[in-house]
């Protein structure tokens, strides 16, 4: 049975500070999804929910020689039909970084079948019968993290670029043409350690992620540090991919407020894909020392000696271009650990980077799971698409009012579901609050229904076209109803 995370909000909650009316969010055309406060000026009688991911089974299982009971920090990557899965195989517990540690590759056409091609490019244990796209480049494959260049000067024969390496080597750069043979870009780290100490005392020993920002302009990246023995995320920028800024250390937020800090072994943090401009998190949350299992229980799922005395789980958190700060509206987990000893060992649990659409109403991410155990393996995980949260109005219905916004386009289109008896009133007000005629909630359409993208309509039709480039609020009246999105469009 699906359930939820309610957050309960007083009847009436100014979620963030109003922004004067002189300064209306320009949304153009963006989606805009309910994972944060950012367009919400008030709301009254609803609640922002945050939904629990359905559990779709084993993806992928880390059983080759080369693979194993230490695979880790996985990389998803839809381009366009095809589906590519990177991830660091090793099966026996070493420091960090050693020769041993290679990178393996799979692929598929729809994200839930996966297969493991014989790439034959790399020898492994004298074959060359295996899908090893890295090896020998140590300690690169340790959390090599790639991603696909969308930046449109990027040259085709490094279409595919990535980040590797620990605190010794620092951040190192290869390039791609197809995801599949890499090189380094230079033989220097492109992230020296100068440029990090001594604000951090450690720094980089987890997958640090990059990406080119369409919304920023710019090349991104958020890794590992420590501060106050916590592990903690910073965040560095690039124009060019080889010049990187001086780190800032992100911070957390809550409603405005500060956020609990916790151990965040990973951040994944990535472009969502429906809405670029929205960075999401599907961070791992690690919890030290906090043990559940018994030695015996340990013992017999056969996980390694060093690895039961901690748990950890996934939370979601989002941040925006060129913000120091998350915002964690939900503090809860975002995907419990599951049934069974096997859940309840240390670095198990961590997310992929990445989340990506299976199916037309449909997106997916991958969670490592069995870690440090015979039986590891990569899980999907599946939400409906723009899912991660909603504004959920119950049987007594309620309102949220989002802050001035101006948009481009000639209608508007939200992402909703009701029950039989629920439904979804959207009215368009001034920068005042007063309803503008043709657009109040006495002629709006009720809409009704369960779709990924419904336009609304009032009564003299759906065209919001007279009301483009103008400061509006939107007003959503919701009874049993949620609303996962909304934008405009053309």
């Amino acid at each position: 049975m699906k359930t939820f995370l309610h957050l309960s909000l007083a009847t009436v909650l100014a979620v963030a500070p109003t922004r004067s009316i002189a300064e209306p969010i320009d949304v153009g055309t963006r989606r805009e999804l309910f994972t944060d406060g950012y367009l919400i000026e008030k709301m009254s009688d609803l609640t922002q929910t945050l939904h629990t991911p359905r559990d779709e089974g084993i993806a992928l299982k880390f059983d080759k020689p080369w693979e194993g009971k230490f695979s880790a920090y996985a990389t998803i990557i839809k381009n366009g039909d095809l589906y590519q899965f990177y991830y660091r195989g090793h099966d026996v517990h070493l420091p960090d970084g050693s020769d041993s540690e290679v990178t393996a590759y799979a692929e598929s056409s729809d994200g839930i079948q996966w297969t493991k091609p014989n790439l034959n490019q790399i020898a492994h244990n004298g074959t060359k019968e295996n899908n090893i796209v890295l090896a020998g480049h140590a300690p690169i494959s340790h959390n090599f993290s790639p991603f696909l260049d969308t930046n449109p000067k990027a040259k085709p024969d490094s279409q595919y670029k990535a980040l590797g390496g620990t605190k010794e080597s620092g951040l190192k750069a290869y390039t791609s043409p197809d995801g599949k043979t890499w090189s380094p870009l230079q033989s220097d780290p492109v992230i020296p350690n100068s440029l990090v100490e001594p604000d951090f005392p450690y720094y980089f020993d987890s997958q640090n992620v990059s990406f080119w920002s369409g919304a920023e302009k710019q090349y991104v990246c958020f890794f590992r540090v420590f501060k106050d023995k916590i592990r903690r995320i910073a965040r560095t920028d690039s124009d060019d991919f080889m010049t990187w800024s001086k780190p800032v250390l992100m911070e957390y937020e809550h409603r405005g407020g500060e956020a609990p800090i916790e151990h965040l072994y990973t951040s994944q943090t990535h472009p969502y894909f429906r809405a670029p401009h929205l960075y999401v998190s599907l961070a791992a949350r690690f919890m030290p020392g906090r043990q559940v299992l018994t030695d015996a229980q340990a013992k017999e799922i056969g996980v390694n000696p060093s690895y039961f005395k901690d748990t950890s789980d996934a939370i979601f958190m989002t941040t925006r271009p060129g913000s120091d700060h998350y915002d964690r509206t939900f503090l809860s987990s975002f995907v419990r650990p599951g049934i069974g000893a096997q859940n309840w060992v240390s670095r198990t649990n961590y997310p992929a980077l990445n989340t990506v659409q299976t199916g037309p109403t449909e997106m997916s991410f991958y969670l490592n799971q069995d870690y440090a155990q015979p039986t590891a393996h990569l899980h999907r995980y599946s939400l409906r698409l723009d899912g991660f949260a909603s504004i959920r109005g119950d049987y007594k219905g309620g309102e949220l009012i989002t802050k001035p916004v101006r948009f481009s386009g000639d209608h508007l289109e939200i992402n909703f579901s009701t029950s039989a008896a629920g439904g979804v009133r959207v009215e368009l007000l001034d920068e005042s609050g007063t309803p503008i005629p043709g657009f109040s909630e006495a002629e709006a359409t009720e809409q009704i229904g369960n779709e990924i993208s419904r336009r609304v309509s009032w009564k003299a039709g759906d065209s919001v076209a007279s009301l483009e480039g103008k400061a509006v609020k939107i007003r959503f009246l919701l009874k049993d109803a949620d609303l996962y999105s909304f934008r405009f469009g053309n």
